[in-house]
């Protein structure tokens, strides 16, 4: 499986930006897709996914509300959408998939100026 992450960038505080994520390979075997976050000096933390049967989503406390994951299967892609940035949300993000072992995307950077 091979993720291709885009869609990263530099917004102000209350802004919004949307993730992509393309899948390729044996994407038929995938279980699940996400995203996680690294802020500077942190730890990486899973913050979005989406199942791949029945498209059940779930999100970390600091984004629930915000952030939107969502897919679009003719395509492989996986989005996450974010509204009312804020500072805190500075970080790289990178798409996630499980298929038997977890798949990771290069990370895409999102900078959020106060």
């Amino acid at each position: 499986v091979q993720l291709q992450a885009s869609g990263g960038g530099s917004v102000q505080a209350g802004g919004s930006l949307r993730l992509s994520c393309a899948a390729s390979g044996n994407i038929a075997s995938i279980n699940a897709m996400g995203w996680y976050q690294q802020a500077p000096g942190k730890q990486r933390e899973l913050i979005a996914t989406i199942i791949n049967s029945g498209g059940k989503t779930s999100y970390a406390d600091s984004v629930k509300g915000r952030f939107t994951i969502s897919r679009d299967n003719a395509k492989n892609t996986v989005y996450l959408q974010m509204n009312s940035l804020k500072p805190e949300d500075t970080a790289v993000y990178y798409c996630w998939a499980i298929v038997l072992r977890n798949y990771w995307g290069q990370g895409t950077q999102v900078t959020v100026s106060s």
